[in-house]
């Protein structure tokens, strides 16, 4: 899976943002569209690691936001 994807898996705040974007590079504006998405389904999920991140967007892809779903489109998920 890409790692541009998995960076804005666990973003909820502030220095966050710039820690993941270091470790995994994804734009910001990619972990803007799905930070609040993490934060709003998969929060309980958030410190389990990217790819459990991942499955639980997968399981609310009907209640994603539209930019979030874009960029897992964007990334092949």
């Amino acid at each position: 899976m890409s790692k541009i994807f998995l960076s804005f898996a666990l973003l909820t705040f502030g220095s966050t943002v710039t820690m993941a974007q270091s470790q995994h590079g994804g734009t910001e504006a990619e972990q803007r569209a799905c930070s609040r998405d993490v934060s709003r389904f998969c929060r309980k999920v958030m410190d389990q690691g990217d790819f459990t991140v991942l499955a639980c967007l997968q399981e609310n892809r009907p209640k994603l936001t539209k930019a979030c779903n874009q960029v897992l489109l964007n990334h092949g998920q």
